[in-house]
């Protein structure tokens, strides 16, 4: 029997301090292609939203100009957490107070898709939205509270 992989989608919302022009945000834009050639290079990594620049720092999500997006698959759970959390990326995160606006909600979502399945940011944002209004569940969960891939296989996408 041919199994479809499951991919974890990643999908993360911050709002800038400033526009990123200004010079308090130089230190995160000159870091984005190195941190970015990290993330696409590292184990697991399957996908990244990009721009035509090759960052998503241009997409606009919930009407605020202000606000920037990270979205990308992975193979695992604990490939995406040891990028975040053990690679040179955890340097830049360890800095999102001084780039980043403190978010009251939930500002990062997880959910698993069927490999092969590229979701849409407004996917991604339903998603994020979903996981504000009801906690974390199998259809939109957290580092904190994961949930497993999917056991059944998923239905053949069109």
């Amino acid at each position: 029997m041919t199994t479809t992989k499951w991919h974890l989608a990643q999908y993360n919302i911050a709002r800038l301090v400033a526009p990123l022009d200004d010079p308090r945000l130089a230190d995160f834009v000159s870091a984005l292609d190195r941190i970015n050639t990290l993330g696409d290079r590292s184990p697991g990594f399957v996908w990244r939203h990009q721009d035509a620049d090759g960052t998503s720092t241009g997409t606009r999500v919930r009407g605020d100009d202000a606000i920037i997006i990270n979205f990308t698959l992975w193979e695992s759970v604990e490939s995406l957490f040891e990028y975040a959390y053990h690679s040179a990326h955890v340097e830049v995160f360890r800095r999102r107070r001084d780039w980043f606006e403190e978010m009251r909600e939930s500002y990062l979502v997880l959910w698993w898709v069927p490999g092969g399945h590229t979701p849409s940011v407004e996917e991604a944002d339903e998603r994020l939205d979903y996981l504000r209004a009801n906690g974390p569940t199998a259809h939109a969960f957290t580092f904190k509270q994961r949930f497993p891939a999917p056991s059944v296989q998923p239905a053949a996408s069109n």
